[in-house]
């Protein structure tokens, strides 16, 4: 996910996309877990696509446009 296609999205957009995240997250978690993770390249693009929304989500409650 492309900072510019997350900050293109609203403020719901972007909460929904986190919690969609979280569980992809959590799911990823179990499977490593398990021994059933097969990209495990995904578990660090999922942790690095949460930030990347949670720091525009700040930014934009923040009320800066950069």
């Amino acid at each position: 996910m492309k900072a510019a296609d997350v900050r293109s999205m609203t403020q719901d957009q972007l909460s929904d996309e986190l919690a969609k995240l979280k569980k992809e997250q959590f799911n990823l978690r179990f499977q490593k877990a398990t021994g059933q993770l097969e990209k495990t390249a995904r578990v660090k693009q999922v942790r690095r696509d949460i930030a990347r929304i949670k720091t525009i989500a700040a930014e934009k409650s923040a009320g800066k446009k950069a």
